[in-house]
C-alpha cells in the first residue's frame, strides 16, 4: 500500500487531483491502445472505476488488468453490440457516469481514389460509432439526471487535409453531432464535449506515417519532420497530452463547458 501511495503521489506532480472524480465510473471505448489507453489510465489515477470496451479484447484485458478495471469486447458499429456491452459494463460497475467515446479508425488515399469501402469503413466506426455510443449512454444519463460525454474527434475535424478527405469528413461530422447533442442535453444536466488531437505518437499514427510516405513518395522520416515543422510547440504529441485534457473535461473544473471541440495540437490549429 505504501508503494502504491508513493507511486500515485509521484504521478500527481504536475497533474492536478480532481477529488470529485474519485469513485465515479467510466466506459472508455477504443481503450485498448493509444489515446484510449492513456485516457483510461489517467482517469483510473483519479480514482475512477473503468470498463475498457474495445474490438480487440486481448488489448482491452491488458489495460484493464493494469488499472484494476474491467474489459469487454465491443463493435461500436453495431447497435446491439453497444447496447449489450454498455449494459454489461453497468452491471459490472454498478452504473456509469462518464462515457469516453474514443474508438476510431483511419485510412489514407487520394480523394479521387477513395473507394466506397474505405468511405464506409471510416464513417461506420468514426461517425456511426459516436452516434450509437453517445445515444445509448445519454439515455441512461438522462434517467440519472447527470453525466459527461467526451468524444475523440481530430485536428482533421477542424481542417480538411490531403489524403484524409474521407477521414476528415467523418470527424467533421463528430463535431457537428457533439454540438447538437450538447444543446439538446444541457438542460438535463449532461455535458458533451470533444477533444481534437493533432499528430499523436500512437500505433495508428505509425501506420498513417507509412501510408503518407508511400502516397507522397517520400521517406517516413520526412513525414515526421513535416509534422513537427507544422507544430509550434516543436514535437509530436503524446497520448498523455490528450488524456490530461480529457480528465479536465470530465471534472467539475469544466462544469461550464459543453459543445466544445477542444484543440490539443501543440498549436497546429489555433482558434
Amino acid at each position: 500500500m505504501i508503494a502504491v501511495l508513493f507511486w500515485s503521489e509521484i504521478w500527481l506532480v504536475g497533474h492536478p487531483k480532481f477529488a470529485e472524480l474519485d469513485g465515479l465510473k467510466a466506459i472508455v471505448t477504443g481503450g485498448g491502445n493509444g489515446i484510449g489507453r492513456a485516457i483510461a489510465q489517467a482517469l483510473a489515477k483519479q480514482g475512477v472505476k473503468i470498463t475498457i470496451c474495445d474490438i480487440n479484447l486481448e488489448a482491452a484485458n491488458t489495460v484493464a488488468q493494469s488499472i484494476a478495471g474491467h474489459a469487454l469486447e465491443i463493435d461500436v458499429r453495431s447497435r446491439s453490440s453497444v447496447e449489450k456491452t454498455f449494459e454489461r459494463a453497468a452491471d459490472l460497475m454498478g452504473g456509469y457516469d462518464i462515457l469516453i467515446a474514443n474508438a476510431g479508425v483511419s485510412t489514407m488515399q487520394h480523394a479521387l481514389e477513395i473507394t466506397d469501402e474505405e468511405w464506409d469503413f471510416n464513417f461506420d466506426v468514426n461517425t456511426r460509432g459516436i452516434f450509437l455510443t453517445n445515444q445509448i449512454a445519454a439515455r441512461r444519463f438522462v434517467s440519472q439526471g447527470q453525466g459527461v460525454i467526451v468524444n475523440t474527434a481530430s485536428l482533421a475535424a477542424k481542417v480538411g487535409a490531403p489524403l484524409l478527405a474521407h477521414y476528415s469528413a467523418s470527424k467533421f461530422a463528430v463535431l457537428g453531432w457533439t454540438q447538437a447533442l450538447a444543446r439538446e442535453l444541457a438542460s438535463k444536466g449532461i455535458r458533451v464535449n470533444a477533444v481534437c488531437p493533432g499528430f499523436v505518437k500512437t500505433g495508428m499514427q505509425e501506420r498513417e506515417i507509412d501510408w503518407e510516405a508511400k502516397l507522397r513518395g517520400v521517406s517516413p522520416e520526412r513525414v515526421v519532420e513535416d509534422y513537427i515543422a507544422q507544430t509550434p510547440l516543436g514535437r509530436l504529441e503524446t497520448p498523455e497530452d490528450v488524456a490530461d485534457v480529457v480528465v479536465f473535461l470530465c471534472s467539475n473544473s469544466a462544469r461550464f463547458m459543453t459543445g466544445q471541440g477542444v484543440n490539443v495540437t501543440g498549436g497546429v490549429y489555433m482558434t
